[in-house]
Parts: C-alpha cells; sequence; structure tokens
C-alpha cells in the first residue's frame, strides 16, 4: 500500500537502529554489509520501485559501465560470468538485483519511499525522517546513500517547453517513442552522449548531435569473456580476485590530475591518436579535440562515438542553440535544423549534494544552509553539527578514474567500525568535530589547488560558486587507508 505522495505506509512511525537513504551500488552495499555482520534492525529507503540506483534510472540506448565489470562489483560479491569486459546497463541491474536476493536485503528494502525531511532531535538523540506523502520514521543512525549522478540536470534553452515531439533527459528515457527512421536532436556530448548517438545512429534518419564543449575520449577494448574463462573465474575464486586485483591496479596507476602529470601525457597521447585514427577530414577533427587539459573533465572511454560521428546519417553541430521551436533547433548562426525528437544528454546537477532533501541537525541547522558555499565533510563522511549522520558517495569522494564501488566499500566499512564503537563506548550519539572536519577541508582545499579541475576548464565538478565539490585529489587506496578506522577521538560522543 503507498500512502499519497509516494511514501509506504508499511512500517510508518517504526523506528530502527540505522535508516538508509538510497538503494543503489552504495546504500544496497552497505545494507549487505550490516546483515552480514549479523546486523538486521535497519531499513532501506528507495524512491524508485527497487534496488541498482543510477543503473535502474538509466536504460537509455547503449547504457553501459566504463569500469571493467570485474571491478565494477563487490569485493565480496564476484560474479564469475560476466559477459564482456564492459558490462551493459541490464547486466549491471541484474548484478545488484541478484546481490540483494543473495543476502536477503528484500525485506529491509521500502521502495516508493522518498524521504524529504531528517530532523535531528537533540533530546531524544534521533533522526526524525518524513516521506513525500507525509508518513514518519524514527532511525538511531541516518545514512544518506543518494549518490552524485540523481537529479538530471535541465539545460535553460528559449522555447524548449514548446517543442512539438519526444523531449527528455537521457536519463529519464521514454521508451515508448519509436525513433527509427526519425530526425533526432541529441544535446549534450558527455558521457551518456557517446554511448547514445551510436546506437541512434543504427536506427535513426538523422542524428544532430550538438556539443558545447569536445570530450577527451580514450578507446575502449570490449572483448566478450569466453565460457572456459567463465568456468575458470567460478571453479577458481582465487583466479577471479587476482583479475580482478590486477584491474584495479592499472587503474590506480593511471590516475592523473596534476597539471605536468607524465601519465595524464601519455594518456593525451592515446586520445589523440584516438581522434587521429577514426576522424579523417580536418575540420571535423579540429571539432572534436578539446582544448583544455587532459582530466580537467570527465574522460570518456568508448570506441563507438567517433564511428558513428562519420556516418552520413550524423551531424556534429558545434554552433550554441538560440532557442527551440516547436519542430526545429535553431543556433546561433541563424541556422534552422528540423527535429522529431529531442534527447537531453546533458548531465546531473552533481554538485548539488542531497537536493530536495531538508537536513536540519543540532539547534535546527539546516545542511543547505552550512554548505551554502560548497558542500563539505569530513573524509566526505560525516558533518559538524549533524550526529549520527554519516553520508556515501558524499563531497569530495569522487576520484580521478578508479572504480567508485572501491570509494564505497571503505565508507561502508567505516560507518561499520562507527557503530561498533558507539556500542564500545555506550555512545547514544557521535558527532565529529567541528576542528577535526576543518583540518581535513583545509588539507583538501590544499590538495585541490594543484589539480587540472581547479582552473582550464567548466565540469560539473565545480558547483555554481566555481567550488570543487565532487572531487577527491588522492587515489582509491588513499582513502581506503584514510578511513580504515573510526577514531572516537575525532568525535564528540553523548
Amino acid at each position: 500500500m503507498t500512502a499519497p505522495g509516494g511514501g509506504a505506509t508499511e512500517g510508518a512511525g517504526r523506528r530502527w537502529r540505522v535508516a538508509i537513504m538510497g538503494a543503489g551500488a552504495g546504500g544496497l552495499g552497505l545494507a549487505i554489509r550490516l546483515a552480514k555482520s549479523g546486523q538486521r534492525d535497519f531499513v532501506l529507503f528507495e524512491a524508485s520501485d527497487g534496488v541498482g540506483g543510477t543503473w535502474r534510472a538509466n536504460t537509455y540506448p547503449g547504457a553501459a559501465c566504463d569500469v571493467p565489470s570485474h571491478l565494477y562489483s563487490y569485493s565480496f560479491a564476484l560474479k564469475p560470468d560476466w559477459s564482456k569486459t564492459y558490462a551493459d546497463q541490464p547486466e549491471i541491474l541484474q548484478y545488484f538485483e541478484d546481490c540483494a536476493d543473495r543476502f536477503g536485503i528484500r525485506p529491509h528494502l521500502r521502495p516508493h519511499t522518498r524521504i524529504t525531511t531528517a530532523r535531528w532531535d537533540e533530546r531524544a538523540r534521533h533522526w526524525c525522517l518524513t516521506d513525500a506523502g507525509g508518513v514518519t520514521y524514527v532511525a538511531d543512525v541516518l545514512v544518506s546513500a543518494i549518490g552524485t549522478f540523481t537529479e538530471p540536470s535541465v539545460p535553460e534553452i528559449e522555447g524548449l517547453g514548446s517543442f512539438a515531439g519526444p523531449c527528455f533527459h537521457s536519463a529519464r528515457w521514454e521508451h515508448q517513442h519509436d525513433l527509427a527512421g526519425a530526425r533526432v536532436a541529441v544535446v549534450g556530448t558527455g558521457a551518456s552522449a557517446a554511448q547514445i548517438v551510436p546506437e541512434l545512429a543504427k536506427e535513426s534518419a538523422l542524428v544532430s548531435v550538438y556539443q558545447r564543449t569536445p570530450q577527451w575520449i580514450l578507446p575502449r577494448s570490449d572483448k566478450p569473456f569466453t565460457e572456459e574463462e567463465k568456468r575458470r573465474f567460478a571453479r577458481n575464486p582465487i583466479a577471479a580476485r587476482r583479475h580482478r586485483r590486477e584491474i584495479y591496479l592499472a587503474f590506480e596507476n593511471t590516475i592523473a590530475f596534476r597539471h605536468g602529470d607524465e601519465v595524464a601525457e601519455r594518456l593525451k597521447a592515446l586520445a589523440l591518436s584516438h581522434i587521429e585514427y577514426r576522424i579523417a577530414d580536418d575540420e571535423l577533427r579540429a571539432k572534436l579535440t578539446p582544448d583544455y587539459p587532459f582530466g580537467c573533465k570527465r574522460t570518456l572511454v568508448c570506441s563507438d562515438f567517433y564511428k558513428a560521428l562519420v556516418r552520413d546519417n550524423v551531424e556534429l553541430v558545434t554552433e550554441g542553440i538560440e532557442r527551440v521551436t516547436p519542430h526545429a533547433v535553431v543556433t546561433d548562426d541563424g541556422r534552422e535544423r528540423p527535429a522529431d525528437a529531442l534527447v537531453l544528454a546533458t548531465g546531473f546537477k552533481a554538485a548539488e549534494y542531497l537536493e530536495g532533501i531538508e537536513i536540519m541537525g543540532v539547534g535546527g541547522r539546516r545542511l543547505h544552509d552550512d554548505w551554502a558555499e560548497v558542500a563539505h565533510a569530513y573524509m566526505g563522511l560525516t558533518v559538524s553539527g549533524y550526529p549520527n549522520f554519516f553520508m556515501l558517495y558524499g563531497p569530495n569522494t569522487n576520484q580521478g578514474g578508479n572504480s567508485i564501488l572501491v570509494i564505497l566499500e571503505a565508507q561502508a566499512t567505516y560507518v561499520l567500525r562507527a557503530l561498533r564503537a558507539m556500542r564500545l563506548h555506550r555512545a547514544r550519539a557521535v558527532d565529529v568535530r567541528r576542528d577535526v572536519m576543518d583540518a581535513y577541508n583545509q588539507e583538501l582545499a590544499e590538495a585541490l589547488s594543484g589539480t587540472v579541475w581547479q582552473d582550464g576548464c567548466h565540469s560539473y565538478f565545480k558547483n555554481a560558486n566555481g567550488r570543487i565539490a565532487t572531487q577527491l585529489p588522492q587515489t582509491s587506496g588513499w582513502y581506503v587507508k584514510r578511513t580504515r578506522r573510526f577514531q572516537m577521538r575525532e568525535y564528540v560522543r553523548s
């Protein structure tokens, strides 16, 4: 039964030890770790109809991961039979569905439940939660696993609302529309567009790709695993772990985010050779060659985008969009290109953490007020003034190139150790000391100052104030070591 506004009435008024918001890779992973450790007093709130997070929401044609399958999976739940090097969306979603079943998470899952308000009750020392339907819940500990790629970014284009045909964001793909034989305008050339355009080009009459800024793109070798390889991984878990470790180290050793980094120069040379190899036309090549430092924006890993752009039914448009009419897109040069459908592959509000959720801490302070300049936290996990509140994939925990699941597992470990420390110290609440948080963020700011993200280009890494809110200027190995232990002396307990 569902309450008006999407809140599940089942469990209304209940109290849990731990409440997790978001059943994507982070929230599901933490839920599994809680269950594996013998803890069952937790709930997993999810706004959609099931687990998977971004892999449930993004169902556009060509959706796939740019991290190899064996690394884009939990270390405690290896999958020996991945179909190929880089799995597609349906297979990744099925993996998370299987994990939810395998580890008995379904009874803890509350789908169609979007938490909109969380208020810390200082006297009772617990969190009071309210969902979109007005149903209330209570939890001793609150964990946000909402993620970064949640809220679509829709561009402000004159006349966009007047477009007569299908018009939707890539993360909200409307599958009821048959785009075969249609003239499709794709706005954006980021990670989603690079996967969508090759698929549309196979059937659409014309695909007009509107590019604001070219991307650095590395080629991708996407090979299917043989049946013998799958059997070997299944028979020998050590071989599977070794394969995963080799991929991890390869990524870890090629993370580059500082000016003049030798690795970055090698990767840039590879990206340039990729353009040279795929694009023969000098004019098109020039349009596709970035003029900003390698790594300043998210680097794409794909081999089909350039191949699609040289097809006769695909056009790259680099003039800015002036306006949209009911049946066309008009660019700054006055040219009007007819369109039957419009796809907004324009990314997400990645730097606007926890948008749409009101978090109120000690003394009624509002988290979004504290984050007015930039979202910040201690190791991306805890914020002073908000006791018993943890975040997975919080501010400045997105790295330069390795699997985010490595970071998410480290954060789950930190939360579990925090819960254990609270039991040992008989603490009902823990709140990170402000001086500890401030010192960490000063260290973070100094590390960010020497990165390619700081200047040189506009990216989703920065918020509206030009502050880097998403990126971690360290390797995943550094972060795993830094979060390995929960230090009670860094927190005020009560």
